[in-house]
């Protein structure tokens, strides 16, 4: 009987097979959920056709974190599916050009930045609570916000942010059973890292200064973890940041 069996998981960002999300949608089928994805506008298609990879090909339900009505309607449309949702994977980030220049970005590219990638999570938790269970799991990818990345800038506020948020979730949701826990994974080569400029920055020395090694072309060690928080396997664990990065987070400069 695999982690997942029975279990329903929904999931977002699956645009690659080389993204995180997609690995996540993989291992969760190979352990027994049924997976539901998300995408929007014109990356339906892409996500759609990426779909196809999967062991068991899966529903790709259209959802613009941004858009209310989107939001609103989620529930209904994954009940069509599932009557529940054991778990969510929120693999959701987003910032203009104009937010990875710190002193110069102006607040409309800020304020995309942190709807797009940190109040998301609440907004998709909230969508989707209607269908959870005292037993269901809300799993988001982070970049460990302690630290001022070079280049990352605004994106590095909206993930301090984005674990800020996870951690009220926790609190308010644990009431109801429903654990809210975060992976921060290392650089992985994916279609939202090339987005960011000077990316290669990270995957030059973040291999040298992890303990275990890093492979940024693997997103499996990162997939495997989110899989194990979306199990029953972590009953008591909530508002946690799982790190999944070598062990560069625990080395000194």
């Amino acid at each position: 009987m695999g982690l997942l069996e029975n279990k329903t998981i929904l999931v977002t960002g699956v645009l690659m097979d080389s993204s995180i999300a997609f690995h996540v949608a993989r291992l969760a089928q190979e352990e027994g959920a049924t997976v539901v994805l998300t995408s929007f506008g014109r990356t339906m298609k892409i996500t759609s056709t990426i779909a196809k990879r999967l062991p068991t090909t899966p529903e790709v339900l259209e959802l613009d974190v941004t858009e209310q009505e989107h939001l609103d309607s989620l529930a209904d449309r994954v009940r069509e599916i599932s009557p529940q949702l054991d778990g969510v994977l929120h693999s959701i980030g987003f910032a203009p050009p104009g937010a990875f220049n710190f002193l110069e970005a102006d607040w409309d590219d800020v304020a995309t930045a942190m709807q797009a990638s940190a109040y998301s999570l609440k907004a998709l938790a909230t969508a989707a609570l209607p269908l959870m269970t005292d037993r269901s799991s809300l799993v988001g990818l982070t970049f460990d916000a302690k630290f001022a990345w070079p280049l990352y800038d605004w994106m590095g506020v909206a993930k301090a942010a984005f674990e800020s948020t996870n951690r009220y979730l926790a609190r308010d949701l644990g009431p109801q059973g429903v654990r809210c826990n975060l992976v921060s994974a290392g650089p992985i080569r994916t279609t939202a890292a090339k987005s960011i400029p000077g990316f290669e920055e990270f995957e030059r020395v973040w291999d040298n200064r992890a303990p275990l090694g890093w492979d940024v072309k693997d997103p499996e060690p990162a997939a495997k973890a989110c899989v194990a928080l979306l199990s029953d396997w972590f009953p008591a664990t909530t508002g946690e940041i799982v790190h999944v990065d070598g062990g560069v987070h625990a080395m000194g400069q």
